[in-house]
């Protein structure tokens, strides 16, 4: 999922509200030296995100038959896919909760 400018800037700015509120933490550089630190590293874990979804769905394009996206099966691979590329880089997901 693709994030707007203007989504990672606020949530850069939710997350430096959250860190000043903690008092286990002690802040010793600008807050808002911290909060583009913070901008640059969403940013670049979106871009990996965005590197994994080319990887799973060329793989996915790659079976022997053609899987329409938006199906069943193709959301079933992805999701399997996605999770191995996941595992690669050393991220486990845990599996969603059943209510």
């Amino acid at each position: 999922m693709k994030l707007t400018r203007e989504k990672v800037v606020q949530l850069s700015h939710r997350i430096m509200t959250a860190v000043e509120e903690l008092d286990e933490m002690e802040i010793f550089d600008e807050p808002n030296s911290i909060r583009q630190e913070i901008v640059k590293n969403l940013n670049d874990l979106l871009l990996e995100e965005e590197k994994i979804d080319a990887t799973v769905r060329l793989r996915i394009t790659s079976q022997k038959r053609t899987i329409p996206e938006g199906g069943a099966e193709w959301d079933i691979l992805h999701r399997k896919y996605y999770a191995d590329e996941l595992r690669k880089l050393g991220i486990t997901l845990s599996p969603p909760r059943r209510a």
